[in-house]
């Protein structure tokens, strides 16, 4: 075997790399991510709200690049963690198989058992649940959407990667903070702002060290556009003309004329 590729944990990713050295594979990684999602006060909030949701909600928050780190900056930061909490509130939990289901189960009993740890953990640090931040249900491997207020940077919800429908949403007020708050994480796969001022949007994702940045919007993906992260986010890079360079090797033939 010549050549992996792996999209999965940070953890699994580490696993694989070691286990590569043997003939020095050629690896590329897509792995997890714990992804900011800045709102500043002079964004359409009401373009801004019920996409942050999404931004965490889409897929039971099962999604890599998932906008689990919420910046708003303070003055709408009620007003936009209240629009988040109500949209929440009206996701249908319920089997995937229903067709008026909005939100299904988590993939397994382990991770729904890791999901409700972290819940756990952030409540017993001093996060508050706005909404949710417990299981759904007595049967079957639901969560409850969550949006937690009063975290920091150091509790485990907001370092770790939770692939939950847990978001955790913290207020700023200098726009000068949020490079290095954005960039304080062991991961890099995605990040979002939302602003009308795009030069203020295009000065900060120049800074945010991830491999996408989305400007008014989240979740965009398109074949031609080359999707991977930073730091431990993983190597390499999926779909545009970069990932071609996963699977080909570049040769130098030199003839004597």
């Amino acid at each position: 075997m010549d050549k992996i590729a792996f999209t999965g944990s940070t953890e699994v990713g580490k696993l694989i790399v070691r286990a590569a050295t043997g003939n020095l594979k050629k690896v590329t990684l897509e792995l997890g991510g714990k992804s900011p999602n800045v709102v500043f006060k002079d964004s359409d909030l009401d373009q801004a709200i019920p996409a942050a949701a999404s931004a965490i909600f889409f897929n039971h928050g099962q999604c890599c690049c998932a906008g689990s780190r919420l910046y708003v900056e303070q003055g709408v930061f009620d007003k936009v963690v209240e629009g988040i909490a109500n949209a929440a509130k009206k996701i249908k939990i319920g089997r995937g198989l229903d067709a008026d289901t909005e939100m299904g189960p988590l993939v397994s009993e382990e991770q729904l058992n890791r999901v409700c740890g972290f819940l756990k953990s952030g409540l017993a640090e001093g996060a508050e649940a706005v909404t949710g931040g417990r299981r759904s249900g007595k049967k079957g491997y639901f969560v409850e959407p969550t949006v937690l207020v009063n975290t920091t940077s150091k509790m485990k919800v907001v370092r770790e990667e939770i692939f939950g429908p847990v978001v955790t949403a913290m207020p700023f007020k200098n726009t000068e903070d949020i490079p290095a708050i954005a960039n304080n994480t062991n991961y890099g796969l995605a990040a979002g702002i939302w602003t009308r001022d795009i030069a203020k949007a295009h000065r900060l994702a120049a800074q945010i060290k991830a491999g996408t940045v989305w400007i008014n919007c989240y979740n965009i993906f398109d074949a031609a556009l080359p999707f991977g992260g930073y730091k431990e986010s993983g190597w390499g890079r999926e779909m545009g003309g970069e990932a071609l360079a996963n699977y080909t090797e570049v040769k130098s033939v030199v003839v004597a004329l």
